[in-house]
């Protein structure tokens, strides 16, 4: 269903050879999962690299100006094939619909696949910090042979919300250490400006309490990684970390169209990473969509900060 093309060059997915296969053979999601050619999440380095594509099930399609930048499914998919068959590229973080897209492509043979859990707290939504969990359930990744799960955990001390969402991040990590599945908790402290807007804060304060929060989640922190943002001023990061022992990966989030922010936010990255606990790098948009719009050099010098 997909063609690959020169090295570096986006592969071509055929939109109509997945629509055919959804319709009349939905069973063959399954059969792929069944089949696909597993991998231990860490591999013999100890690190990870991770592209994510989970955000547009939370209705976050924007990539820097660029609004519905991510609404066009095949020029995603063919983005992550393309990051995917990188060297040094570990495996994907989505949704059921893009890692049943990518299944069918014949896109995650030995790769890492992290399914996404809560995408219920919809991007400016009133409702954004009552976070349900409206993706993957720990028995979904379990019965597909995925290696782990991914939570959003925002918490805004005067939305009530935040707590239905404390309550069901909490049992979500129960549920996933039952059956020895890590998961990744991507923790922020956040608040609401004049224009009702939520905005996360990244100040080493507000970061570090996150983190301890979002440790003590659940009966047992045995399968718990932490997925954690770079913090405003990045010399703070040293004693962030510090916080917790539990493993973590950095986030990417959206570096937005200028070069030289892309390049002064792989400068925080490498910095990051040499931290004692962080065992890799989870990046997105950044990186499926960079500001030259060539995606391969991007994940590759994302690789190499690892």
């Amino acid at each position: 269903m997909s063609a690959p093309g020169p090295a570096g060059t986006r592969p071509r997915v055929d939109v109509s050879a997945l629509v055919h296969t959804r319709a009349h053979h939905p069973e063959a999601i399954a059969e792929a999962a069944a089949h696909r050619a597993r991998r231990p999440l860490l591999g013999d380095s100890g690190r990870l690299m991770i592209v994510a594509a989970d955000h547009p099930a939370r209705g976050a399609l924007g990539v820097g100006d660029r609004g519905l930048a991510m609404a066009n499914r095949a020029d995603l998919l063919e983005r992550l094939c393309l990051a995917l068959s990188r060297p040094g590229v570990d495996g994907v973080l989505a949704t059921a619909d893009i890692l049943d897209d990518l299944l069918l492509l014949g896109a995650l043979e030995h790769k890492v696949v992290i399914g996404s859990m809560n995408r219920g707290g919809l991007q400016g939504a009133r409702f954004e910090l009552d976070d349900r969990f409206t993706g993957h359930r720990p028995e979904d990744l379990q019965r597909l042979g995925f290696d782990a799960g991914k939570l959003l955990l925002r918490i805004d001390y005067d939305d009530p919300g935040s707590l239905t969402t404390l309550e069901s991040a909490a049992r979500a990590v129960d549920a996933m250490a039952a059956r020895r599945l890590p998961v990744f908790v991507e923790p922020f402290l956040s608040r609401r400006g004049p224009d009702g807007r939520l905005r996360n804060d990244l100040s080493a304060e507000a970061v570090a309490k996150s983190l301890a929060i979002a440790s003590g989640l659940g009966g047992t922190s045995a399968y718990t990684w932490l997925k954690v943002p770079v913090t405003e001023h990045p010399d703070d990061m040293a004693q962030v970390m510090e916080t917790s022992t539990l493993p973590a990966v950095l986030l990417g989030g959206d570096i937005g169209d200028d070069p030289d922010d892309q390049a002064a936010v792989y400068e925080k990255w490498r910095g990051a990473l040499r931290l004692p606990t962080v065992r890799g790098l989870v990046a997105g948009r950044s990186l499926l969509y960079p500001a030259d719009g060539d995606v391969a050099a991007a994940v590759d010098t994302a690789v190499g900060l690892l």
